[in-house]
């Protein structure tokens, strides 16, 4: 995928000319509310096979073409490039995928292993299924090869619903985590309607997660984390009812969710999650916590100090890292997820947490604050595509913020009232990506189904290769 960033009076059909793309094609990938108008600003997914190239000191542009075999032509026209001698250290250059022209005899099998590629994403990204759908001729895209991660998705809809956001994501999905079996001070929990959910995961050869977690809206959970991390008989009841439910209810794994944990419980919380891996694993269960982003380990707060990154490290089979919510909903506007504060996250988890544990939170909502801001005001949550018709609705431009790798824009309303919008598009979400791969982490974790983000599925397909179970 090529991300383009619209500046003033381009239109969907210019842009189908530049990339030899079908305008259709372009207005579908990207769900656009108006393909008449476009906004300035707005970054846009072109659906070209490509990938990304960081220009080094003393390459050429036809050095590049030749690592990647193509062409130093197609590399100029896709890039924009009119000088092939002008490229700068630090420039990043989409490289077009290799093509392969199909000869008499030769099967799919043959070809993928001459390219040293994958054959079942070798007919995916082609759209064949089989040695009926080739022919001498046929010219074949080649895939680039892709690291293997895990996605996780949180659903907070039940019944039906839950199930629909399944079924419409699940192709991108390894976990999927019904948000949430809240527990009670007995040791008990709350039971959910996640039936559909459960059904839709199966479907999509998806793992259903079982969350379970302290809090509420209207509940910070402190003094039920206490009453239940202050006493081994509550904690053997929770953990039973926990693993009944499993077994009933066909979850695979346990997502443990103790927030705003005393700071006086922190050594209680990290012995019950050995307690948990011991009786989940003895029955077949994985367990994964989720935990506040910290960016050391003495960091002061609620939320911070008794989730300890290195116990959690040591003891559970992986960990989400919680790394949004800077923009807060009854905060000051700025960015959701900065990702210049998430990396100060990341510096620290890895340097305590093996790497191959480690799932990187990536929310899926937009914000949009009244300015100016007054304590208590709360922004008003919303999806990507509601951001980029407001946009259009109210004329904005859209910015890019360069330090948290964030768009934002604002708009005054029909009363006169300025706005200030906050959210995610194709590069914010791609810069989140690359750090995916710089840090070499396990997967991602999604906080929450239900708002409706296109650009992200495609680039995280176009990416990264999602592992499946069997």
């Amino acid at each position: 995928m090529i991300i383009h960033v619209i500046r003033k009076g381009e239109t969907l059909n210019q842009l189908a000319r530049k990339y030899g793309v079908e305008a259709a094609r372009i207005e579908r990938v990207n769900e656009l509310p108006d393909r008449d108008r476009l906004v300035i600003g707005q970054a846009l997914l072109i659906p070209l096979l490509a990938r990304r190239h960081t220009v080094r000191e003393g390459e050429t542009l036809r050095k590049i073409a030749q690592q990647y075999g193509v062409t130093v032509r197609e590399l100029a026209r896709i890039n924009g490039i009119s000088n092939p001698e002008r490229i700068t250290p630090g420039m990043v250059l989409y490289i077009p995928a290799r093509r392969h022209v199909v000869e008499e005899g030769e099967t799919l099998a043959q070809i993928a292993q001459r390219y040293s590629t994958n054959l079942r994403e070798l007919m995916r990204i082609n759209n064949v299924q089989g040695a009926g759908d080739i022919y001498p001729g046929l010219v074949l895209l080649i895939p680039f090869e892709r690291p293997v991660i895990d996605v996780n998705a949180y659903t907070i809809e039940m019944g039906e619903e839950g199930a629909r956001q399944v079924r419409e994501t699940g192709a991108y999905l390894t976990y999927v985590s019904p948000f949430a079996y809240i527990m009670r001070a007995d040791g008990g929990l709350e039971s959910i309607n996640d039936t559909a959910t459960m059904e839709a995961a199966r479907a999509e050869q998806v793992v259903p997660m079982m969350a379970i977690t302290n809090f509420t809206a209207s509940n910070p959970g402190s003094r039920l984390a206490s009453t239940i991390l202050g006493s081994r008989e509550l904690q053997d009841k929770l953990l039973t009812n926990a693993i009944d439910i499993m077994r009933r209810k066909g979850y695979r794994g346990i997502n443990i969710d103790f927030e705003n944990v005393f700071p006086a419980d922190r050594e209680r919380y990290n012995q019950f999650l050995q307690r948990a891996v011991e009786r989940m694993h003895a029955a077949g269960f994985f367990v994964s916590t989720a935990v506040a982003p910290k960016v050391s380990g003495d960091q002061k707060g609620l939320l911070y100090e008794a989730h300890d990154y290195e116990a959690h490290g040591r003891i559970v089979d992986f960990v989400i890292l919680m790394t949004y919510e800077w923009g807060y909903r009854f905060g000051p506007p700025q960015a959701i997820s900065p990702l210049n504060q998430i990396r100060r996250v990341l510096d620290y988890a890895v340097s305590v947490i093996p790497r191959n544990k480690l799932f990187f939170g990536f929310q899926l909502y937009a914000r949009d604050w009244l300015l100016p801001h007054r304590q208590g005001q709360e922004a008003q949550t919303f999806d990507m595509q509601e951001a980029i018709r407001r946009a259009i609705k109210y004329g904005a431009a859209i910015q890019y913020d360069s330090a948290t790798q964030s768009p934002f824009f604002q708009y005054v309303d029909e009363q006169g009232r300025m706005h200030e919008v906050w959210f995610e598009d194709a590069r914010s979400a791609q810069a989140k990506f690359d750090v995916v791969k710089e840090y070499g982490l396990r997967g991602i974790s999604y906080w929450v189904l239900g708002y409706p983000f296109p650009q992200n599925w495609q680039l995280l397909q176009s990416n990264f290769q999602i592992r499946k179970e069997r």
